[in-house]
Parts: C-alpha cells; sequence; structure tokens
C-alpha cells in the first residue's frame, strides 16, 4: 500500500483529489492537511511515500515546507495555480505537478507516472534541492526566511535580518532577537537576498547594509563592518569593494 497525504488550504482541492484518488486503491490517504505547518507534522508523523501539496498557502507555502522536512523526502505531486519560477522547478525536478483546476485525466497521467517509477522512492536529497534551488528564483522567495527550532518553526522577515554567517553546512541568521540555523549554503543567500540591501563583505559573512553604522580599517586590506546592534563583521578586500559600490562611495 502506498501511503499518501494531501497537503492544501483548500477543501474543495483535498475533496477532489480524495475523490480521483478512488480509481487507484493501492494509494492510501492517511491525512488531509489544511497548511504547512499541519503538513509538516504529519510528514513527520507518517513518513508518507507521496505527497500532493499545494504551494500557496497560509502561514508557510509549500516550498518552504519542504525545506524543513529532515528526514527522508516523500514524492511529491504540487496542485498548484503557482507562477512560471515553480512551474520550471516542477518540469525539471518534481515527480509531476497539476495545474489547478485539472481533470481526472491528467490527474490519471500524474499518478500513472508516478506509479511507473518502480521501485516506488522518494525524492532524492539532490533532487530535492534542485527543485528548492530552483523554486528561489521566485520573487515570492526573497521576502523571508523560515527555519526549524526544535519542534517549532519561525519565520523571520528580510527585513529583521542583520547579517548571516557561514556555519559549517550551515548558515547562522542574526537578527535582534538571536540567531538561527539554516540549511543553506552562503551562495543560495548570496543570489536570492536582495544586492541592493545584502553584501557579501566576506566569504563567511552576507551583512545587511542598513544595518551598518560605520566600516573601520582592520589588519592588512581588510575592514570591520559595526552594525547597530554592536557586532564586529569582517570585511575582506574584495568585499570592501562591492559594499563601497551599493553605498556609493
Amino acid at each position: 500500500m502506498i501511503r499518501a497525504l494531501l497537503i492544501d488550504d483548500e477543501p474543495l482541492a483535498r475533496m477532489v483529489v480524495r475523490e480521483y484518488l478512488m480509481g487507484f486503491p493501492q494509494i492510501e490517504v492517511l491525512q488531509e492537511c489544511g497548511d504547512g505547518f499541519e503538513g509538516l507534522k504529519a510528514i513527520q508523523q507518517h513518513q508518507p511515500d507521496l505527497i500532493f501539496l499545494d504551494v500557496q498557502m497560509p502561514k508557510i507555502n509549500g516550498f518552504e515546507m519542504l525545506e524543513l522536512v529532515d528526514d527522508q523526502q516523500p514524492a511529491v505531486i504540487f496542485t498548484t495555480a503557482f507562477d512560471e519560477y515553480a512551474i520550471k522547478a516542477f518540469e525539471a525536478h518534481a515527480t509531476d505537478y497539476l495545474l489547478k483546476p485539472f481533470s481526472k485525466e491528467r490527474f490519471n497521467k500524474a499518478i500513472e507516472k508516478f506509479l511507473a517509477q518502480a521501485p516506488v522512492t522518494a525524492a532524492t536529497p539532490k533532487q530535492q534541492d534542485n527543485l528548492l534551488e530552483t523554486a528561489s528564483a521566485s520573487p515570492a522567495q526573497h521576502e523571508r526566511i523560515v527555519v526549524k527550532t526544535g519542534t517549532k518553526v519561525k519565520i523571520i522577515p528580510v527585513a529583521d535580518v542583520q547579517y548571516l554567517q557561514a556555519d559549517d553546512d550551515y548558515v547562522s541568521v542574526f537578527t535582534q532577537e538571536g540567531s538561527y540555523l539554516k540549511n543553506k549554503t552562503m551562495s543560495f543567500f548570496e543570489q536570492t537576498l536582495d544586492p541592493r540591501q545584502f553584501v557579501r563583505v566576506h566569504r563567511s559573512y552576507i551583512v545587511a547594509v542598513q544595518e551598518i553604522t560605520r566600516i573601520d580599517p582592520y589588519e592588512k586590506d581588510s575592514h570591520l563592518a559595526i552594525l547597530k546592534s554592536g557586532a564586529k563583521v569582517p570585511v575582506s578586500k574584495t568585499g570592501y569593494v562591492k559594499l563601497k559600490q551599493v553605498l556609493g562611495i
């Protein structure tokens, strides 16, 4: 039996998927979830083989939810009316996507495609990373950073970020409230954050320009960016050039 979850904030959309699934008795729906928080908990609890996932949902969207899944990723069939960036991501890396409103015939093709991938396997970490990296091109993904602290999910508006620091395989996101670990790379944030607001001043640091109060000379050709919080962020020679360009000095 293939274990599945329906994660969509629209009850009608979930009802349609459940109705269409009646033609596939080998797929059992374990739970229906109305938002990303509930979906994340259900994935951790049930370890499903397949999820039907909407992208545009309240609280956290479908992409943000997938980023927070720690264990083995289930296969994903998206059910969405999302934008062109997501469509590119789906076409390149997802099991399949169903653009709302979708017919029973189109739904059947998605299920048949999934079943043809025998034996049934979840998305590989590489496939999932590629999906999320491609989806990050969407402007909607640039406004906040979603992190998990223990069992809780924290949504950090980009405007609250003071600076970011490389931390082994993670990035520490520093805010007035504290720091939070995100399982992403510095290159990811360098590419997705607004370059007019955030500058990679060092291989291990990205700083919010608005947080800088002054830039002091340091040893050799390096500098220190002094932030409003009192934090001191190292600035390399190359980073200083980029920072001056953004500041117009």
